[in-house]
C-alpha cells in the first residue's frame, strides 16, 4: 500500500489541491487533502494527477488494425500501443467491413473487454456511410434488418457499443431503436441536410463522428451536419491533429460547444511504431510529416496520440492544460457513462501524472511506470 501527497487533482469535479491518495492493489483506497504528518511519497511540486485518457476512435495500433486483429491478445497489444500517449482506456474501431468481419470482431472485442479493463467496448464506424472518406466504398451500404439484430444482440454483450452512420442509410425508426438499446448513436461520413441530421438527433443519436471531416459543411444557409452537431450534439469527436481540422476550426467548435467537445486518434496500425505505411483493404496508406494519406492525397486516419491533441488545444486553441484535458479524460467518459469522470476511493487507480506541463507516468494497476 503506497500513499502520495501533495499533488493537485483534476478530475471531473474540476481541480483539487494538495491531496493524498492511497492506492492498493490497483485501486483507490482512499482520497483526501493531505494531513499534517503524512508519511507517504511526497509529490510536491508541480505534479498534477488526472484519469487517464479515453479515446474512442482508435482503429489500429502496434503495427495491426482492429479488423486484422485474431485473438485477445492482438486487441490487447493494439490498446497498449497508446499507453505513452496517456490513454488508458479506449474503444477499438472497426472501420467498414463484411458482415462477417463484424461479426467476428463483436465476439472478439466482448471476449476482449473481459479480460482488459483498457478495452471499454467497441466502434463500429461503418459500413452504413454515404461519404467514404478512406473507407472501402464497395463496402458501404444501407443498415437492414439482419444488421440491426446484429447490432441490438452486441449492444447486450459489449461493455459499450458506439455505431457511426449516415442518415442516408439508416432509417430514424432504426436510429430510435439502437438508440433505444443503449448504443452511442454517431453520425458522420454523411451529405445529409441540417434537417435530415436534427432528424436523426430527434430520433436518438447523440454524437457527431470526425467533426468537419467526411460531413456536409457549414455554410451559411444550408448548415449541414457541421451546422446540426454544433446546435445539438452532445458528444462531438475532434481530431486535433492540426490536418484534419484547421486551428481557426478547432476554435470555432470550442466556442460553439465547449461541453461537447470529446478528442479522439482516429488512430491507425502504425501508432506505437515506426512503419512509414500500411495496407486498408489492399491500399497503401503513407505516413509523413504527422499525416496518414491515401495515394490520392486523402487523409486516413491520423497519426497523433491524445497528449499531442491536449497539447495542440493549448497550444493552437489558448486553452490552459487544466481546460484541455478533460476533452480527454471526462468528456469521453460522460458519452460513455453518463456521469463526470471522478477518481475516488473503491475506484480502480488508472491515472495519469503530468509534471511541469509534460505527461510523465502512468498507473494502471502496478505503480506509476514512466512514460
Amino acid at each position: 500500500m503506497t500513499l502520495y501527497t501533495g499533488f493537485d487533482l483534476l478530475d471531473g469535479d474540476g481541480r483539487h489541491r494538495d491531496m493524498a491518495i492511497r492506492i492498493e492493489g490497483g485501486m483507490v483506497v482512499e482520497l483526501r487533502p493531505r494531513a499534517a504528518g503524512d508519511a507517504g511519497e511526497d509529490l510536491s511540486g508541480d505534479a498534477l494527477i488526472c484519469p487517464g485518457f479515453i479515446d474512442l476512435q482508435v482503429n489500429g495500433g502496434a503495427g495491426r488494425m482492429l479488423s486484422e486483429c485474431r485473438t485477445v491478445g492482438d486487441v490487447s497489444g493494439l490498446a497498449r500501443a497508446h499507453l505513452k500517449g496517456g490513454t488508458l482506456g479506449l474503444l477499438p474501431t472497426l472501420i467498414s467491413d463484411t458482415p462477417q468481419t463484424t461479426t467476428r470482431i463483436i465476439d472478439l472485442v466482448a471476449d476482449a473487454a473481459r479480460a482488459d479493463p483498457a478495452i471499454l467496448g467497441l466502434h463500429l464506424e461503418g459500413p452504413h456511410l454515404a461519404v467514404a472518406g478512406a473507407h472501402d466504398p464497395s463496402q458501404l451500404r444501407p443498415m437492414t434488418e439482419a444488421d440491426l439484430a446484429l447490432y441490438l444482440d452486441a449492444a447486450g454483450r459489449l461493455p459499450r457499443l458506439m455505431i457511426t452512420l449516415a442518415p442516408e442509410q439508416a432509417t430514424t425508426a432504426q436510429i430510435a431503436r439502437l438508440a433505444g438499446a443503449g448504443i452511442l448513436v454517431s453520425l458522420g461520413h454523411t451529405g445529409c441536410s441540417y434537417e435530415e441530421a436534427l432528424a436523426a438527433f430527434d430520433a436518438g443519436a447523440r454524437g457527431t463522428t470526425h467533426l468537419f471531416n467526411a460531413m456536409s459543411g457549414l455554410h451559411h444557409r444550408a448548415p449541414g451536419l457541421v451546422g446540426a452537431a454544433l446546435d445539438r450534439a452532445r458528444v462531438i469527436g475532434l481530431i486535433a491533429d492540426r490536418h484534419h481540422v484547421h486551428p481557426s476550426a478547432m476554435r470555432l467548435a470550442l466556442k460553439a460547444r465547449p461541453g461537447a467537445i470529446c478528442l479522439v486518434s482516429d488512430a491507425m496500425a502504425v501508432a506505437g511504431t515506426g512503419e512509414d505505411d500500411l495496407l486498408l483493404n489492399g491500399r497503401r496508406i503513407t505516413r509523413a510529416a504527422g499525416r496518414l494519406t491515401l495515394a490520392d492525397g486523402t487523409l486516413a486516419g491520423a497519426d497523433l496520440t491524445l497528449w499531442d491533441a491536449v497539447q495542440n488545444l493549448v497550444s493552437e486553441c489558448g486553452l490552459p492544460l487544466e481546460a484541455a484535458l478533460p476533452h480527454a479524460f471526462d468528456t469521453p467518459h460522460r458519452a460513455l457513462h453518463g456521469a463526470p469522470n471522478r477518481v475516488a476511493a473503491g475506484q480502480p487507480a488508472r491515472l495519469l501524472m503530468i509534471c511541469e506541463g509534460r505527461l510523465t507516468a502512468t498507473h494502471t494497476g502496478d505503480g506509476w511506470q514512466p512514460v
